[in-house]
């Protein structure tokens, strides 16, 4: 399987910090953002992965490429283990490139891999949301994908007050944390959604979404929205993610999840909780 990674966005959210740099390069603890999200990919089975990007995004393909000169100072210098790790990076995945041309919305993104997919499901995976469990989410929308034959969406429930930030879904219950989904709505009020299941950016995706996309009007600021294409698929099913999912589509859950990683993080653990308390 592929994945499909859109990273085309302003990120107008982050500014002025992402001026000049890409939001998904924005560093969540020690790591750029879209790192935690391939890393994702590749322990799901995926090798195989096409980043959808824009202007200014050159940094990502430069992040995943060879550094020559970075690893000969490493390792003139003797420092083995950070030239390790910059070389796994680089050999993370067979990483492939496509530019969106205009902004015309996440459902346009994905359509821009038409040609790099085929006939096959494939995974998109949004570079703003970090997940964390003991099987990846990507894998258990596989999983679900392989059982039923159908498109999987990840979904998570959400508090009342999350609720107007996300697609939201109605679906009926087929075994324990999947939903055969009935309607999907994008970013309702509380009182128009059907539930509280909010659509959490991971997807495995049949190839007749293509159809789908092609089918779908524009709509606010001329966007071609994903949720109004998955809406127009014969089945979709929902499953619940077994796990953590952080969405850094905001200052704020970005720097609370830096905070909770650098927690988890042995040699960084103490003095982060020591630092927490005395600013409380």
């Amino acid at each position: 399987m592929k994945a499909v990674i859109p990273a085309a966005g302003f990120g107008t959210r982050f500014l002025p910090a992402t001026k000049a740099q890409p939001k998904e390069m924005l560093p969540v603890f020690d790591k750029p953002t879209i790192q935690y999200v391939i890393e994702e990919a590749v322990a799901s089975g995926i090798d195989d992965i096409l980043i959808v990007t824009g202007k200014n995004k050159r940094s990502i393909e430069d992040h995943f490429d060879k550094s020559f000169e970075l690893e000969y100072t490493l390792r003139e210098s003797g420092k083995k283990d950070v030239l390790k790790q910059i070389q796994e990076i680089t050999d993370l995945a067979d990483i492939c490139y496509v530019r969106q041309k205009e902004q015309k919305g996440l459902g346009d993104a994905i359509y821009c891999a038409k040609k790099h997919i085929g006939e096959e499901p494939f995974a998109v995976m949004l570079g703003d949301t970090i997940t964390k469990g003991k099987i990846p989410c990507t894998k258990q929308l596989i999983n679900v994908n392989q059982k039923y034959n159908s498109s999987a969406i990840a979904v998570e429930e959400v508090p009342n007050e999350k609720v107007e930030r996300y697609g939201i879904i109605k679906g009926r219950p087929v075994e324990d944390c999947v939903y055969k989904i009935d309607e999907l709505v994008e970013k309702p009020s509380l009182k128009e959604a059907p539930s509280n299941l909010a659509i959490m950016g991971r997807y495995v995706l049949t190839p007749d979404i293509f159809d789908c996309i092609e089918e779908t009007e524009p709509g606010k600021a001329g966007e071609i929205q994903l949720t109004d294409a998955l809406s127009k698929l014969n089945v979709i099913y929902g499953s619940i993610f077994d796990g953590k999912t952080f969405d850094i589509g905001n200052r704020l859950e970005w720097l609370m999840t830096s905070i909770e990683f650098a927690l988890d993080d042995e040699k960084s653990h103490y003095q982060i909780l020591d630092f927490i308390k005395t600013k409380i």
